[in-house]
Protein backbone atom coordinates (compact mmCIF):
# COMPACT_ATOMS: atom_id res chain seq x y z
CA UNK A 1 0.00 0.00 0.00
CA UNK A 2 1.88 3.20 -1.23
CA UNK A 3 1.62 6.10 1.10
CA UNK A 4 -0.19 9.25 0.27
CA UNK A 5 1.81 12.94 0.57
CA UNK A 6 -0.11 15.61 1.26
CA UNK A 7 1.61 18.96 0.71
CA UNK A 8 0.32 22.05 1.08
CA UNK A 9 1.41 25.17 -0.51
CA UNK A 10 0.94 28.70 1.36
CA UNK A 11 1.57 31.22 -0.70
CA UNK A 12 1.04 34.90 0.63
CA UNK A 13 -0.07 37.69 -1.20
CA UNK A 14 1.96 40.27 -0.85
CA UNK A 15 1.28 44.32 -1.50
CA UNK A 16 4.22 46.10 -3.35
CA UNK A 17 3.87 48.96 -0.93
CA UNK A 18 7.53 49.67 -1.92
CA UNK A 19 7.41 49.80 -5.53
CA UNK A 20 3.85 52.06 -4.98
CA UNK A 21 5.80 54.46 -2.47
CA UNK A 22 8.33 54.98 -5.37
CA UNK A 23 6.06 55.54 -7.99
CA UNK A 24 4.52 58.16 -5.63
CA UNK A 25 7.51 60.29 -4.97
CA UNK A 26 8.53 60.09 -8.66
CA UNK A 27 5.49 61.77 -9.97
CA UNK A 28 5.49 63.59 -7.04
CA UNK A 29 8.63 65.17 -8.01
CA UNK A 30 7.65 65.33 -11.66
CA UNK A 31 4.93 67.58 -9.99
CA UNK A 32 7.46 69.67 -7.90
CA UNK A 33 9.46 70.25 -11.14
CA UNK A 34 7.16 71.30 -13.25
CA UNK A 35 5.58 73.72 -11.13
CA UNK A 36 8.57 75.39 -10.58
CA UNK A 37 10.03 75.70 -13.87
CA UNK A 38 6.21 77.29 -14.57
CA UNK A 39 6.90 79.69 -11.37
CA UNK A 40 10.11 80.65 -12.64
CA UNK A 41 8.65 81.62 -16.40
CA UNK A 42 5.38 83.13 -14.86
CA UNK A 43 8.20 85.83 -12.01
CA UNK A 44 11.04 86.27 -14.22
CA UNK A 45 10.49 85.51 -18.14
CA UNK A 46 6.54 87.12 -18.41
CA UNK A 47 7.63 90.42 -17.01
CA UNK A 48 10.20 90.63 -19.40
CA UNK A 49 8.08 90.86 -22.44
CA UNK A 50 4.92 93.12 -20.89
Amino acid sequence: MEEEKRVEVHREERQNTGLVGATFIKYAAYIIIFFGILWFLISYVFPMFT
